[in-house]
């Protein structure tokens, strides 16, 4: 009589069937608990939602394929806190819709490039990115300077959003087509990309230890810093 592992082995409709099961049990072992701990839907101290211009930006970045390179997901790894910056937690994450947390770095993380550079920096760099770096392979971006935002969707995209629990106010609605009116979209991605991070600025070995897991995680990693 054959083994079982035999069997399985040489039976390929019996094997996938048993690998999504296995798959399926592991994601909701992994996931499910998340649902439930208070913790991973609460908001940080400080986050905001996204400007309208910051939210157009946002779409100017997802259009331009800009995720595909740029991860926006810090691990608590020594040699990522000491790159970039404290570590991604839930809570900056909880109005991201779609997620932009990514799963490839062809280019450096984004999670905390809000405030490293200025405005003039990200200009050149989205232009020809090699007038800064110049071994960089990241194509430049001019058309951004010339196409112009009209706004027309921008209150619509932050109904959606509101929808979704993101606590934009009626004024905020009302002027936000105003808000982006004949702005550039190379303007409303340098906007997206000064924003990113920047709630967390205050985190430091003080404040971290509102959270068991985060202090244990900053001794051991020794990342916390201030001003990030």
């Amino acid at each position: 009589m054959k083994n079982a592992h035999e069997l399985i082995e040489k039976n390929v409709g019996l094997l996938t069937v048993l690998i999504l099961i296995a798959i399926s049990f592991g994601a909701m072992v992994q996931i499910t608990p998340l649902m439930f701990q208070q913790q991973t839907m609460e908001p940080v101290t400080g986050l905001r939602p996204y400007t309208a211009l910051e939210l157009e930006g946002r779409d100017i970045y997802i259009r331009e394929g800009c995720v595909g390179c740029h991860s926006q997901m810090i691990r608590p790894f020594r040699a990522e806190t000491e790159r970039y910056g404290h570590y991604s937690v839930a809570g900056e994450s909880v109005w991201e819709h779609p997620f932009l947390w990514g799963s490839k770095r062809t280019g450096p993380d984004l999670a905390r490039v809000g405030g490293r550079y200025s405005d003039e920096w990200h200009r050149v760099h989205l232009l020809n990115p090699r007038n800064v770096v110049p071994e960089s392979n990241m194509p430049g971006f001019p058309w951004l300077a010339e196409n112009t935002l009209n706004g027309e969707l921008t209150a619509e995209k932050m109904e959606v959003f509101r929808g979704f629990g993101v606590p934009y106010t009626d004024e905020d609605i009302a002027g936000a087509k105003a808000a982006v009116q004949g702005k550039t979209e190379m303007q409303a991605l340098i906007a997206y990309l000064q924003s990113l991070g920047t709630h967390l600025k205050q985190y430091g070995p003080g404040n971290c230890r509102q959270h068991f897991y985060c202090h244990r995680l900053c001794k051991l990693h020794r990342c916390c810093v201030v001003g990030i």
